[in-house]
């Protein structure tokens, strides 16, 4: 029997925004795991990262663009 070292993806999400945007965050990282991405805390080591916020409060929108001015530096 061949024993195959499965690596998993990491995702990291970040939830801005009321309730129902964190009850979707944890929808989408559900499916994700399904998928094989194991979910990490450490946004720097991540292979894909998720942004989800509201759309309607315009304080989200800033804190989205905040939030990717940050992530530039890990290019």
């Amino acid at each position: 029997m061949i024993s195959k070292t499965v690596t998993s993806k990491t995702v990291y999400i970040q939830t801005i925004g009321c309730q129902m945007n964190v009850h979707d965050s944890r929808h989408i990282a559900q499916l994700l795991v399904s998928l094989g991405y194991e979910q990490t805390p450490f946004l720097e080591t991540a292979d894909m990262i998720i942004m989800n916020t509201c759309t309607i409060r315009e304080k989200a929108e800033q804190k989205v663009f905040s939030f990717l001015g940050r992530l530039a530096t890990l290019k």
